[in-house]
């Protein structure tokens, strides 16, 4: 242990003699002062107890801890190659960042992918590509009940909240959202001043915490959100159930966090922990969770009305369904988020192990709207890494109609994924509450980048369209998307996947769906009988036994 102390100090005090005689004069307090403070640290090292690496290898062991800061940045700028990054890989960063400055994000001498790999997905062009439209196309959301339906985009700003994200942040996207007739996701966290400010169509998210229309108790107050879903540029609304981040949990804010501004919009007491529940206190069946969607498109005048959710069991999701046709109710849209989505902060279980990727949640809300013939009054949202024109038609080949974007929308605004978001140290100023760091973005700036990438990437992907020979999304097919198997197999998302056809859960239920739909009940989330997997007895502990 003396010997890595002694190693410690000497190089560093080598070092800043060798300074001091270069420099002479007044160099040599400096040396001085340097060396005694290496003095300190290193008995600090050696008598303190909560660091063992320090208390074994002193001085030296403080660049363990340095190399382990640098370590995300090392990896990402000087490690990792173009194509293997994670959550988002060098390649799909760099056509974000050259769309929204206006660069075409092309690249040249072939792709850098294994395209033989096991896994891999690839669209299929047609012999006779067809012209692309004068426009891109729009989804018309809104179902029989509603009465102010609205033109969506093929992307849109997905949900993120003002505290999660800057006030700089939040009106450089809606002021891209405007320029380029597009929507803008309001998060949970409140319908702030920030969304209204750029005068862009706005989806306000209503969350299990009802921030902004909520009474002093945390229910749901009807006469607050009638009055701010009137805003002419509220154009519907969404009911969160659970966002892919981190699904079957709620969120709390620090009350250190909870600053006055943050009080004010969420209708929370200052300086007090936030909390989300887990559950909405408005609803606690499938059929009351209906009956609230019509209620609330009763206050909002018509407006269309959804929710959003990632898909954990494929009962639950029958569930609503036969609420709906119990009902006769049905929310104009769906917004289906994936387990990969993650611009919230989560535990790390949740992030990895909870909910479905929003490949197989898409699909099995498409099939079971479709076998309950519900499909045609509501329009479907992916939300889950959509980031270029690929992802776009590959989701709506799965059966969206529509599809939401937050991390790449934040990179349009500057974010550099430097993966702190849940510490308020974001370098750009993007996933942050401190002034000092917001500052430096530029609304101006930015807010021009967001409008060109969302341009840049729907106008790629009515090309990729076209160049399947369609020019509308609803003529895209499953046989359009293929995946490879084996080494020697590939087939498409038609042969793999099972797709309904109208009305079959309702008739002669397929094998394959028939436990669930048996299962499912319209007035309980939770399955109404046991898997037979579940059917073993476990032991329990008795009340007042450890």
């Amino acid at each position: 242990m003396l010997r890595f102390f002694l190693f410690g100090a000497l190089v560093p005090a080598m070092l800043i003699v060798g300074f001091a005689t270069v420099i002479g004069g007044w160099a040599w307090s400096v040396v001085l002062i340097l060396l005694g403070a290496l003095l300190l640290l290193g008995v600090y090292d050696l008598l303190q107890r909560r660091h063992s690496l320090l208390r074994n290898y002193p001085l030296i062991g403080h660049l363990r801890y340095l190399l382990e800061e640098i370590r995300p940045e090392i990896q990402q700028y000087f490690v990792e190659r173009n194509f293997d990054g994670r959550p988002y890989d060098r390649e799909v960063r760099s056509t974000i960042y050259e769309r929204a400055k206006g660069i075409h994000g092309e690249q040249s001498f072939g792709t850098e992918r294994d395209l033989s790999a096991i896994g891999s997905e690839y669209l299929v062009h047609s012999i006779a590509p067809v012209p692309e439209p004068a426009e891109p196309p729009r989804v018309l959301v809104g179902g029989p009940d509603c009465t102010q339906p609205y033109a969506m985009s093929l992307m849109n700003v997905s949900a993120m909240s003002f505290g999660a994200l800057s006030g700089n942040a939040i009106r450089a996207l809606n002021h891209g959202a405007a320029l380029g007739g597009f929507a803008h996701d309001t998060g949970e966290g409140g319908l702030t001043s920030y969304h209204l400010d750029g005068g862009g169509d706005l989806i306000w998210e209503l969350g299990s915490g009802y921030f902004g229309a909520r009474t002093a108790a945390g229910d749901f107050d009807p006469a607050q959100f009638a009055d701010k879903a009137a805003d002419d540029r509220v154009k519907a609304i969404s009911l969160k159930l659970s966002q892919g981040a981190k699904p079957g949990i709620g969120g709390v804010l620090p009350a250190a966090k909870v600053t006055a501004e943050i009080a004010g919009f969420r209708g929370v007491p200052e300086h007090v922990k936030c909390v989300s529940p887990p559950m909405h206190s408005a609803f606690s069946t499938p059929r009351e969770m209906i009956e609230f969607i019509a209620r609330l498109r009763e206050l909002s005048d018509g407006k269309p009305v959804g929710f959003k959710l990632c898909v954990g069991s494929r009962i639950d999701v029958l569930a609503f369904c036969k609420a709906m046709l119990a009902e006769g109710i049905t929310p104009d849209f769906i917004t289906i988020d994936g387990a990969e989505g993650g611009t919230a902060a989560a535990p790390l279980e949740y992030e990895d192990h909870v909910g479905l990727p929003l490949t197989d949640g898409l699909m099995t809300v498409h099939n079971a709207l479709v076998g309950t013939g519900l499909r045609d009054r509501i329009s479907l949202g992916a939300s889950g890494k959509v980031a270029t024109a690929s992802d776009i038609v590959i989701r709506l080949i799965q059966g969206a109609d529509f599809t939401n974007s937050a991390r790449a929308m934040m990179m349009a605004v500057g974010c550099i994924q430097a993966m702190v978001c849940h510490t308020n140290k974001c370098p750009v100023g993007v996933a942050t509450q401190d002034p000092k760091r917001s500052r430096a973005l530029d609304v101006v700036d930015k807010s021009i980048r967001v409008q060109r990438y969302q341009q840049a990437v729907v106008a790629q992907a009515v090309g990729l369209m076209a160049t399947l020979g369609v020019q509308h999304p609803a003529d895209l097919t499953p046989h359009m998307l293929r995946k490879r198997v084996s080494a020697t197999t590939v087939r498409s998302y038609a042969e793999l996947y099972e797709w309904l056809t109208p009305g079959a859960l309702l008739a002669e239920t397929p094998a394959a769906w028939r436990e669930d739909w048996n299962y499912a009940s319209a007035d309980s989330f939770r399955i109404n009988a046991p898997h037979p997997a579940a059917r073993c007895v476990r032991r329990r502990p008795r009340p007042g036994r450890s």
